[in-house]
């Protein structure tokens, strides 16, 4: 018998359009031969199932099934592409293991942690992973920020971002000191915690990563080139950059930086398909420097996000992938 899935998509941050078209993407990969594909929209409490006919049905939450056709439908698989809460930060992983509903997606704690970029920063320095230095900000304890302290031991310019959001809004390259506070309020639109990061001259690239019991894939990085000030919104979804997969480097640190995102796959104990971003800098000797940036856990699956092109780049099919990461969890 066919095994039904769920795209989970929609959430509650601001990426809830954009998980949408990840939902869209996923559907148009997944072996409809193989599998019986639905996809849930999320929006805070109100859960609904796409039918094919246009109609929607509501979610039970009790066991995450629906009715269709006078009959009763549960779900075997949950994939997850929520960009933001709940299906970035252990949320809705909780929600799934209390129901024993496999997912796509890392564990509840894996998912707490990538979602907050300072903690996850901090945690992965202790395994020598290279970070910008970075100071955090809580909600209502703004005034003790001193401007001085921040140009003293971070520098100018810095980023000030969301500390536990997606990374596509509220985040600023702050050129002086006087403008830290507009951006502040602007990062505290979108989380509860901010983080004041150093700013790293160097390429930004991304790589996605997936292990099975079958295979360990670490999929060709791509290189990002925009003429913003860094890779913001527009940039990510409205054509403003240019992404070159394979990306342009060095055969040793194109090694260099796949043996690092297997680890920090490993370290953390991933499931499913990460992507993570960095940026290369240069040593003073000339050689390149690797920056980790930040963890996706669920990285955008439109035809043309990264991970979709980096699949092509391998010589994979996106519908094999899938197929291999769903069978890893039976």
């Amino acid at each position: 018998m066919k095994r039904t899935i769920a795209i989970v998509c929609g959430g509650d941050s601001s990426e809830h359009d954009v998980s949408m078209r990840s939902g869209q993407g996923l559907y148009s990969f997944f072996d409809k031969e193989r599998y019986n594909i639905y996809i849930v929209e999320m929006k805070g409490t109100d859960w609904n199932v796409h039918l094919d006919d246009g109609s929607t049905a509501r979610i039970d939450k009790n066991d995450f099934s629906f009715r269709s056709k006078g009959k009763r439908v549960h779900f075997d698989y949950a994939y997850i592409t929520i960009h933001g809460t709940p299906g970035e930060n252990g949320v809705l992983q909780g929600y799934f293991d209390l129901l024993h509903i496999p997912y796509s997606t890392s564990g509840v704690l894996v998912e707490a942690l990538t979602f907050d970029k300072f903690a996850l920063n901090n945690y992965l320095r202790a395994f020598g992973v290279s970070v910008a230095d970075s100071i955090l900000v809580r909600h209502g304890q703004e005034h003790l920020i001193k401007e001085d302290d921040i140009v003293s031991r971070l520098g100018m310019p810095v980023f000030v971002k969301p500390a536990a959001d997606g990374s596509s809004f509220g985040v600023s390259k702050v050129k002086t000191p006087d403008h830290l506070a507009p951006a502040l309020r602007k990062a505290f639109l979108e989380s509860e915690t901010v983080m004041i990061e150093g700013f790293l001259d160097g390429t930004e690239i991304s790589q996605g990563c997936y292990k099975t019991r079958k295979n360990a894939v670490v999929l060709p990085a791509t290189e990002v080139v925009t003429q913003n000030e860094f890779f913001d919104y527009d940039a990510k979804y409205n054509g403003q950059v240019e992404e070159i997969t394979p990306a342009r480097l060095a055969p040793e640190t194109a090694q260099r930086v796949a043996k690092i995102t297997s680890a920090i796959y490993d370290i953390l104990n991933c499931n499913g398909i990460i992507r993570i971003d960095y940026i290369i800098s240069k040593n003073t000797d000339g050689t390149d420097h690797i920056n980790m940036l930040e963890i996706n856990t669920t990285p955008g699956m439109t035809a043309t996000s990264f991970i979709p092109q980096q699949v092509r780049a391998a010589g994979l099919n996106i519908t094999d992938v899938l197929t291999e990461i769903v069978e890893n969890q039976f």
